[in-house]
């Protein structure tokens, strides 16, 4: 029983919703023993704004993020209320706040989870206080609909409060057993690279891996945001002991482990088509699915409190591989050689790789030596926050166009909300304000999934209106409704819209008893919000992927560039895993995400803006396999690279890393590439041949770097195909 509590408990969208129906069933049960039932649907908007705004962060954070929460609500909602009366200066409040909040989103993602919920609430106080929405009016609640909203927010703020004060550690061991999931199924993606067979498409499996990449990215980034709001930004913070020292080392774990399941150390149709005889490539990829499993079952251990036990499979798997490799050397097959150096260098990488799982089976994630800081991102002063959104306001960023095109919107739903319906037509702009997303791609999902999830809604709440008429029914249909949206809002938005429309109706029929007149309105109003967001999104300051493409590249291979400096840096005064080469690392990865997220996006716009697709798609992968070359370089630096300051080293390295840079400036500022792209085809011959009469440890750096100088040229080739038909980003 213990047991099967513990696996509920583990799961993150149970505990959340047992946190909403806390907040959701008190505010009803409350409502209904003061026998004030309209104050249920100010009360239960204000829990869900609320809890639209609420982030990850600890005890205190939280509380500071609530006092500005409720700050932002009261403006929003008071400010509502004062202009009601005056449509014209209604719009032109929200356009002007819409805008303004939106931009607010600059300063980090806590803030920009309060910017739209705030926008949320406004629109929330409208539906409320606008004539007819109340049974009896202003006396049935007592207070005005905006103290209502405020205290629905107040109580799941301080519910949200008690819960992180009471669980500090439960959203971190989940960030973490999410980045372990995603780690695992990353592993097991990089074992079919290994397929020892002929002919394999490499290249689509390379693809499908680059967007693997960003979901573990975004996992380590999350995890790190968690830790780091639990740590503190205090220099003089005591050093981290008990839960917090574990996960933060089991974090450190899982960047090591990232950075050698990214690496690859040679071409794998090659390794297929001159081992095809050996079962060598087998083992490989029988190491890396086990690993790939251990990944997995750890993270179901850190969801059920259970110990990590590694499976004595994956050390029988390693010994197998390392036997292979020695009967393959033992044949002395000069055609075998290269190929063979590179399998060695695997086999240690997946060695070490096997070592840092050991290590998670530690009770504190074993011990890590060094530099063990993390980057704080939060803005330092008021002036620095201000800084960054500064940074945001001209019309070529993207945060600044959707601010604007979102806030158009907006106000065109309040027009057209003021032409048809006055009284009910509020769904029309607060549809406008979930359907209008950053990417045309996104809107566009987001339109049909609106549609359909309020029509699912609606006749499910019909249906349940027409068989239960008891109220006390109702209100429980209403307070399940809630929990089951915010479970499946950042999932399913279907399902969560087809519950957001359903409670609404219950809370509606609570309030006036007159819900059957809001189904049509609501399907209609919907329509029309939708409508308005999508030509919103195709007239106002239109923000194609398409067109960020070749800079989103271009950023990538900077980051490469930058990384590629720390690593060789590193190879001549030592491993460390400092502060500025984990800055590094993280951020050629992010840029990676970044460039294969972009690339999705374009995917899924019109056609006259992504011609250039297949090129990108190429440049993705070459991109990739270079980072892959790099985290290569990077996972060997445990051992000091002697004579690594030799010169045919030194000018492959410095070349790469001003090459790089080239290809970067080339696609921003859309000018012909200048250099001899030859150049990089015979510094890797130089280095591949001075590789054969070198020692272990600088054969590996002059193998890597021969696979990145080859990488460079390709990649010359294909930024001037992309940067000659890409359109031209917005400025």
């Amino acid at each position: 029983m213990a047991g099967w509590a513990r696996r509920l408990w583990a799961q993150d969208a149970l505990v959340y919703g047992v946190r909403v129906f806390i907040a959701l069933s008190g505010a009803m049960a409350v409502c209904w023993w003061l026998d004030r039932v309209p104050l249920v649907t100010p009360i239960f908007l204000g829990i869900i704004a609320s809890a639209i705004a609420e982030t990850d962060d600890n005890w205190r954070g939280r509380l500071r993020a609530l006092l500005v929460t409720l700050a932002c609500f009261a403006t929003a909602a008071f400010s509502v209320e004062a202009l009601m009366p005056w449509p014209l200066w209604f719009v032109a409040g929200m356009a002007v706040s819409t805008f303004g909040f939106t931009m607010l989103g600059a300063v980090g993602e806590r803030y920009r989870a309060i910017a739209l919920a705030t926008v949320i609430l406004a629109l929330y106080t409208a539906i409320s206080v606008a004539p007819g929405a109340q049974r009896g009016g202003g006396p049935a609640l007592g207070f005005s609909v905006p103290t209502w909203l405020l205290a629905g927010a107040t109580w799941y703020g301080l519910l949200s409060l008690l819960w992180c004060a009471l669980f500090p550690h439960q959203p971190v061991r989940q960030n973490l057993a999410k980045l372990y999931g995603v780690l695992g199924a990353y592993l097991r993606l990089k074992a079919s690279l290994f397929e020892p067979v002929r002919g394999v498409d490499v290249e689509r499996r390379r693809l499908a891996l680059a967007q693997t990449n960003g979901r573990v990215v975004s996992a380590l980034n999350t995890t790190k945001e968690s830790i780091f709001s639990r740590l503190g930004a205090r220099r003089e913070a005591p050093p981290p002991t008990g839960r917090l020292l574990r996960h933060l080392n089991l974090y450190f774990i899982a960047q090591d482990i990232h950075e050698r399941a990214s690496s690859s150390h040679h071409h794998y149709n090659d390794w297929a088509d001159v081992l095809f005889h050996s079962d060598v490539l087998y083992r490989c990829q029988r190491v890396l699915q086990l690993q790939g499993v251990d990944c997995t079952r750890l993270a179901e251990a850190l969801q059920t409190h259970e110990p990590f036990v590694r499976d004595p499979a994956g050390e029988r798997a390693m010994a197998d591989l390392h036997d292979s490799i020695a009967h393959l050397e033992s044949q002395r097959q000069s055609a075998w050689q290269r190929p063979l150096r590179s399998l060695r260098a695997l086999a240690r990488n997946l060695a070490t790789l096997s070592g840092q799982l050991d290590a998670a089976t530690h009770p504190d994630g074993g011990e890590r030596l060094g530099d063990s800081s993390l980057l704080d991102r939060s803005p330092r002063s008021l002036a620095d926050a201000w800084g960054r959104v500064r940074a945001q306001l001209h019309p070529g960023t993207p945060l600044f166009r959707h601010a604007t095109r979102l806030s158009l919107a907006l106000a065109a739903g309040c027009i057209a909300m003021q032409l048809i319906d006055p009284v009910h037509g509020y769904w029309i702009p607060l549809a406008t304000l979930f359907v209008c997303q950053p990417t045309y791609g996104a809107t566009v999902t987001r339109v049909s999934q609106r549609v359909a999830g309020t029509a699912i809604g609606l006749v499910v709440g019909w249906a349940l209106l027409k068989l239960f008429p008891s109220p006390p029914l109702q209100a429980l249909f209403a307070v399940a409704a809630g929990v089951l949206f915010f479970v499946t809002r950042t999932t399913r938005y279907l399902t969560a819209t087809a519950a957001i429309t359903l409670l609404v109706l219950m809370c509606f029929n609570q309030a006036t008893g007159e819900a059957h007149a809001l189904i049509l309105p609501r399907l209609l109003d919907t329509l029309i919000g939708s409508a308005i967001a999508t030509a919103a999104m195709m007239v106002v300051l239109p923000d194609w992927q398409g067109r960020r493409l070749a800079a989103v590249a271009a950023q990538a291979l900077q980051a490469n560039g930058q990384y590629l400096r720390e690593i060789m840096s590193q190879y001549a005064t030592g491993k460390d895993d400092d502060l500025d080469y984990r800055l590094a690392r993280r951020t050629a990865h992010n840029a990676d995400a970044a460039f294969s997220t972009a690339l999705s996006h374009m995917l899924r716009e019109p056609r006259h803006v992504r011609s250039h697709s297949q090129a990108g798609m190429r440049m993705l992968v070459l991109s990739h396999t270079l980072l892959n070359y790099l985290s290569a370089l990077g996972a060997h630096r445990g051992q000091l690279a002697e004579g690594v300051d030799d010169p045919l080293v030194q000018e492959g390295a410095r070349y790469a890393v001003e090459r790089l840079e080239a290809v970067a400036r080339a696609l921003r500022t859309r000018e012909a590439l200048e250099g001899d792209a030859a150049h990089g085809e015979t510094l890797a011959t130089a280095l591949e041949q001075a590789a054969d009469a070198a020692p272990d440890t600088l054969r590996l750096v002059q193998t890597q770097l021969a696979l990145v100088c080859r990488q460079l040229a390709l990649l010359q080739a294909l930024a001037t195909q992309l940067a000659a038909r890409a359109p031209v980003a917005p400025v």
